[in-house]
């Protein structure tokens, strides 16, 4: 199997396991950490185009799971976490792992949460090592296992 037909599975499968939680995943620090660990996905090679930014922003809104949150707020938390990474990269980094990091109470939200972001990462059909690496670097601060995702 093609690497490209590997990541699309990988995305589909993710986001048909979200889709089965979808009802779970309703607290505060679930859409918190989403918004995280999106922008965190889409700031991984340290840089943002605006066209990056809008497909991001397209991804969520359009994401089944994610339609628990008014879109307006998902958007705004979204635009704060990206606006951080884009100022001071590393810096930045440190207070989304943070925000990332408060789903790890709840092991099925912080689980979502690391699929939201391969579902974003291979959405394009390329999850490449900069967006696999800030995604491992998620599951440490949610106390789970990188290889549990294939990472």
């Amino acid at each position: 199997m093609a690497l490209w037909d590997r990541i699309r599975e990988s995305a589909s499968t993710m986001q048909t396991q979200l889709l089965a939680k979808k009802n779970d995943l309703r607290s505060g620090a679930f859409r918190d950490a989403s918004m995280a660990m999106c922008a965190l996905v889409a700031a991984a090679d340290g840089t943002v185009d605006p066209s990056e930014r809008q497909r991001v922003a397209q991804l969520i809104a359009g994401n089944e799971v994610l339609r628990n949150f008014p879109a307006d707020d998902l958007r705004r938390r979204f635009e704060e976490n990206l606006d951080r990474l884009v100022a001071d990269f590393d810096f930045g980094k440190v207070s989304v792992l943070q925000e990332i990091a408060k789903a790890r109470k709840k092991p099925a939200e912080a689980r979502a949460v690391v699929q939201i972001g391969i579902v974003i990462g291979g959405a394009d059909g390329d999850f490449d090592q900069d967006e696999r690496a800030v995604v491992r670097e998620a599951c440490y601060a949610l106390d789970l296992p990188p290889h549990e995702f294939d990472l």
